[in-house]
């Protein structure tokens, strides 16, 4: 049985209602099902393009929000700017549509907007949030991805968007399934926006913390410490040991008992991660383990990862395993993950390798006290611990979200 007709008789004896349903829209029967072009308008006509204008291309959203105002002249712009945009318009990513960076326009200026081609213009006949939050759910996307072609860049055309089912409820309804996802995206917003601000925080500390270039004394010091005097200069050489890394490739095993830390894992904040039974460099509690390689300008180059787990990793080559001797662990890691001094040997043009002599030769100033050194590393390590509490809150907000969507929208085939 194809698709089309599970689908229908999954419909015929359950009915087009979702799993979940506000208690005064019950007795309100089954949902109806038509093509998206009967619920909005795709790609109006538009007319003349402004003289002057905002232009929005497939870079210019993510989360949807709008990340920059690119304002252009209608000379300089490209061909593909040809979607004028409305109060309330949506705009759907017709290219790699499971990255989902569709936007709802309501403009908070008097400026003038137009989009790629590369989206789709909707302009709904009912609730205009209802279809932006629809146009998010799943089984919308998958049906989407169904009908697109190419493998590296799948996409659709309109005219086979214009066809996609979606269901639709009466109108009191739409509005009140759009006015609980709503709620639930600006509360996301707005724990996004506190861990943003955590994250400044911590940056604001770490400028505080440390001495300014060509200082020996921190902005801030703790009041126990102002009488210490200046920071003493010091190279990596004379306060840890240094270890290469060593290959796992051929070794790997999804079951495997030790976590591989190779530069995807610590790029991705241990996100991405392979095993092994193999430990060829095993990494203990206090070892920083820092990325040696790298392409040109790569977000990876000296970012470190501090072990804080005993018996669970092994570090891959083109990781260096770097063990404090004497200076506090922490300190060390916060001073050296992605110090400009390991940053400088990226030109841009070429991979950067960064070598045993040089990770060692890495100069900086560190306090006498080691108990200064511990409290400025405590510090910081209670802003990572709200950034890291933060960023769990937010997960689980999405996580509940996606849940809710599956619930209230039908799960037809």
């Amino acid at each position: 049985m194809n698709k089309e007709k599970q689908k229908t008789a999954l419909s015929a004896v359950e009915g087009l209602v979702p799993e979940l349903r506000f208690p005064e829209f019950e007795n309100d029967g089954d949902w109806e099902e038509k093509k998206l072009d009967e619920v909005c308008e795709v790609n109006p006509s538009n007319k003349n393009l402004p003289e002057e204008f905002v232009y929005i291309d497939l870079e210019s959203v993510k989360s949807k929000k709008l990340l920059k105002k690119n304002i252009i002249n209608l000379d300089d712009a490209p061909s593909r700017a040809q979607r004028l945009l409305k109060n309330e318009d949506v705009i759907f990513q017709m290219v790699r549509p499971y990255q989902k960076n569709n936007y709802f326009f309501k403009p908070e200026d008097n400026l003038e907007y137009v989009a790629s081609t590369g989206y789709a213009q909707l302009r709904a006949f009912e609730s205009k949030m209802y279809l932006f939050q629809y146009i998010h759910n799943d089984n919308f996307v998958n049906r989407v991805l169904d009908k697109c072609t190419g493998s590296n860049y799948p996409a659709i055309n309109s005219g086979g968007l214009s066809k996609i089912r979606v269901e639709i409820p009466k109108p009191k309804e739409q509005q009140k399934i759009a006015n609980c996802l709503s709620s639930l995206d600006n509360l996301i917003t707005t724990e996004t926006e506190k861990l943003d601000h955590l994250k400044d925080h911590k940056k604001g500390l770490l400028q505080q913390l440390f001495p300014a270039k060509g200082e020996t004394k921190p902005q801030f010091r703790f009041s126990e410490f102002k009488n210490d005097g200046d920071w003493i200069e010091t190279i990596l050489d004379d306060v840890a040991d240094y270890a290469n890394g060593k290959a796992h490739e051929k070794e790997i095993s999804e079951t495997g008992k030790y976590k591989v830390v190779n530069s995807k894992f610590i790029s991705t904040d241990g996100r991405v991660v392979k095993f092994t039974d193999s430990a060829n460099l095993k990494a203990n509690v206090g070892d920083i383990l820092m990325v040696l390689s790298d392409i040109p300008n790569g977000k990876a180059i000296a970012k470190c990862f501090y072990v804080e787990k005993e018996d669970t990793y092994t570090v891959n080559q083109r990781i260096c395993k770097i063990t404090p001797t004497g200076i506090d662990n922490k300190f060390l890691f916060y001073i050296q993950n992605r110090n400009s001094y390991f940053l400088a040997f990226d030109d841009g043009v070429k991979q950067t390798n960064l070598r045993k002599d040089t990770v060692l030769s890495f100069p900086f100033l560190k306090p006498k006290s080691t108990k200064e050194q511990q409290k400025i590393a405590n510090c910081l390590s209670c802003a990572d611990d709200l950034i890291e509490a933060q960023k769990v809150k937010i997960k689980a907000l999405k996580k509940h979200k996606k849940g809710l969507m599956q619930q209230l929208f039908p799960n037809s085939l």
